[in-house]
């Protein structure tokens, strides 16, 4: 299922830390708490390593943090990091930093999504416990691949200048 930005390429309501902002889950608006500042620091620092990495790939576009992607008909999610084909607009890589305050958006509802429009990478990055969650889809639907933490390094092969240990990652 191809998976476009939202019309206009709109960004959630989101533009400062201080902000809260929607995401829109199966036609329901499900509002989001502003991000921790922790949270922050783990998606600058998620993006601009990503933004090094990708910069030379043509195929490939980074969004800005927290752009709205239309996922389904009734869906549009805001995710933490966003990775799309840049001919197709097709979401690639989902990253989701999951909030303490709200962790079940995150965990359960919005990666059954992500598995039904069969994304094709999942990454849950888990501050509550410095860990990724590495899902790729499958013709099963998504399948963990690994829990990463500590000096673990945090790969994508199609994305091959990427690299980043997990303690780097959670570094305050």
């Amino acid at each position: 299922m191809k998976t476009p930005l939202a019309e206009s390429s709109k960004e959630c309501f989101l533009e400062a830390v201080s902000r809260h902002y929607e995401e829109i889950i199966e036609g329901a608006t499900l509002p989001r708490s502003a991000p921790v500042e922790r949270h922050e620091k783990i998606c600058d620092r998620l993006h601009r390593e990503m933004a090094g990495s990708v910069a030379g790939l043509t195929a490939m576009q980074l969004l800005p943090p927290r752009t709205q992607v239309q996922i389904s008909r009734s869906s549009a999610f805001c995710p933490d990091l966003a990775l799309v084909a840049a001919a197709t607009g097709k979401l690639f890589l989902a990253v989701e930093i999951v909030s303490r305050d709200d962790h079940r958006a995150d965990t359960v509802t919005k990666k059954e999504i992500y598995d039904q429009i069969r994304v094709p990478r999942l990454w849950m990055i888990d501050p509550r416990y410095d860990n990724v969650e590495i899902y790729h889809s499958t013709e099963f639907g998504l399948q963990l691949k690994g829990i990463l933490a500590g000096r673990e390094v945090l790969v994508e092969k199609l994305v091959p200048q990427f690299k980043i240990t997990v303690t780097d990652l959670f570094a305050v």
